[in-house]
């Protein structure tokens, strides 16, 4: 229990003068202010022996500070930082122990001196793309579910980097590309999922990370990559920030990739796909799988029963939903206000599955992207 929030000053000194009109007991007293009477107490005691000083807020500083050090250890820290200026405080403070010097703060404060020398740069913090909420498909069957990534960059023999975009389906590990490129750039990615569509099928979902051009930062992670599969029926699955393994079949196909046709790199782009279309064929087509029991993936794959359309499929929902269309800002309008998703949906229709007055959950195709609500006037994540 506190004082109440007019005039604290005024609250303590009224408590003190009705205190000594002895006209109420102390517990009445202290229910009257609406205090504890260990709060009461306090103040009778400051009052003992401060006089009207107690009716003023104390200072809330420390009257010594434990992590008060000495000049000349400060003197050596600044020293130790400018002669290893990408040192951090924590490392800077363990090289000086582990070099005889006693007597050191906590990494804290080693970075707070740092601090207010201007030695320490704050950090950036990152925008990350929003959770997929979705559980990740098990794939029981062919085409159910792909995986596709960008097999880490590396230098060519002409200095060129070659970033490697490639797909495979996660039941029978077929690799359907893996298509050398200079750079992870959305139209060519683009195409080679096209070229893949169209030879092989659609899959139900497509799994990856959480990184260009297959995820973002707008709302639901879309990206001009997935609102295309979305459109298509596909369903983007993006696996947890820092979890590799929950695309673990893809991953193992890196490595192998990596010994068997990037080391070493050859000279140029044109040079490193040929290799790679002979490691797609041996890979498929000539390499036993260990964990298809000795098969190989042509023997396990079948094209998908999900043809590649010739145009883009109108997307449509269920009856009972509200039907809006995205304006070029972005926006949508709902119970006469404005709510914006992202203008890479722009012209897209987007429904709004009402669950009460006012709230609804708003879809993407497959996708659904947050719940609205009109009393708040906010749209929340599910």
């Amino acid at each position: 229990m506190g004082w109440r929030e007019l005039d604290v000053c005024d609250e303590r000194r009224k408590f003190i003068e009705d205190w000594l009109k002895r006209e109420f007991t102390f517990i009445g007293l202290c229910n009257r202010f609406g205090i504890s009477r260990k709060t009461g107490y306090k103040l009778l005691q400051r009052f003992r022996r401060e006089g009207d000083n107690a009716f003023q807020d104390q200072s809330r500083a420390r009257v010594s500070q434990a992590h008060a050090i000495s000049s000349d250890m400060e003197l050596k820290l600044l020293n130790t930082k400018a002669r290893y200026p990408l040192w951090g405080p924590r490392k800077i403070r363990d090289f000086l122990i582990q070099t005889g010097h006693v007597g050191l703060p906590a990494s804290s404060t080693v970075g707070d001196i740092f601090k207010r020398h201007g030695l320490v740069k704050s950090r950036k913090i990152r925008r990350k793309s929003p959770p997929h909420l979705l559980p990740l498909k098990h794939c029981v069957a062919p085409n159910i579910v792909w995986s596709a990534d960008f097999k880490g960059q590396f230098e060519l023999g002409n200095g060129q980097y070659c970033y490697p975009l490639t797909i495979t389906d996660n039941y029978s590990r077929y690799l359907f590309s893996c298509h050398a490129m200079s750079s992870p750039i959305l139209a060519e990615s683009m195409k080679v999922f096209r070229r893949a569509f169209e030879e092989y099928g659609l899959p139900e979902a497509i799994r990856t990370d959480n990184g260009q051009p297959f995820a973002g930062l707008s709302v639901g992670g879309l990206t001009q990559m997935s609102i295309w599969w979305l459109k298509l029926g596909i369903i983007p699955e993006r696996i947890a920030p820092g979890k590799p393994q929950q695309n673990g079949r893809h991953e193992r196909m890196h490595r192998t990739l990596k010994e068997a046709a990037i080391k070493p790199p050859e000279f140029n782009l044109q040079a490193q796909q040929k290799r790679f279309d002979t490691f797609i064929r041996e890979y498929n087509e000539q390499r036993p799988h260990q964990a298809l029991n000795g098969q190989r993936p042509k023997e396990l794959h079948k094209p998908s029963m999900k043809k590649m359309p010739s145009k883009m499929p109108e997307i449509c929902y269920p009856d009972n939903f509200k039907i809006r269309k995205v304006r070029t800002s972005g926006e949508i309008q709902w119970y006469g206000k404005k709510y914006s998703l992202t203008q890479l949906l722009h012209g897209e229709p987007i429904g709004l599955e009402e669950i009460d007055d006012g709230r609804a959950i708003v879809h993407f195709a497959s996708l659904k992207l947050g719940l609205i609500d009109a009393r708040k006037d906010r749209i929340d994540r599910l």
